[in-house]
């Protein structure tokens, strides 16, 4: 009888001992459960970290991609104005040269009646071609008596007369011409030292 007691005893123990042990597995189970929940909250939080620098680059990338896109429309217009302001520059600088051609044979002095009737239709010509000119934006460059300013003016001599000042334009020798506010051809002068 003592054996059974011994043997009931040992098994109660074997059982309190495994109940004990089943206890403290589910504790166990769940500190690595938590721990493993850890572990993946973790890895998300790092994911959507991830996630927003991503987004944060693109839409960082997009604001640079639309602000060069505007630049663009912008330089487009701007360039396009400049195309339509200067559009008639090739012919207006290629006319010059017949409009210097019409103001010499107006210089020309003629007594005879025919000769006057010739130079008056040449006048008017020239009276319209410079109206049409003058139409598409041409101004002529005003530099007698001015002083002498190398974006406006090529000086292609000096002179010393006490008449004028310093560095002021003498004479004339070839009119300038502006297209707007750009010069095409800038007036060829004498200049007092």
């Amino acid at each position: 009888m003592e054996d059974k007691q011994k043997e009931t005893a040992d098994f109660e123990q074997t059982d309190a001992a495994e109940a004990y042990l089943d206890a403290d597995q589910p504790i166990e189970t769940s500190d690595s459960e938590e721990k493993e929940e850890t572990v993946e909250a973790t890895e998300e939080q790092q994911r959507i970290s991830e996630l927003e620098t991503r987004l944060a680059d693109t839409e960082n990338r997009l604001l640079r991609v639309q602000a060069d896109y505007e630049n663009f429309k912008r330089r487009t217009r701007e360039d396009n104005a400049a195309q339509l302001k200067y559009k008639s520059q090739s012919l207006l600088t290629q006319l010059l040269p017949a409009l210097d051609n019409f103001e010499r044979a107006l210089d020309v002095k003629v007594e005879d009646p025919q000769a006057a009737s010739v130079l008056q239709g040449v006048e008017m010509v020239h009276r319209q071609l410079l109206e049409a000119m003058k139409s598409e934006g041409l101004e002529v460059i005003d530099s007698q008596g001015a002083a002498f300013d190398p974006n406006l003016h090529q000086a292609v001599m000096q002179v010393q007369d006490e008449e004028y000042e310093s560095n002021v334009v003498v004479e004339t020798l070839q009119k300038g011409y502006k297209l707007k506010d750009r010069v095409i051809r800038p007036a060829m002068v004498k200049v007092n030292q």
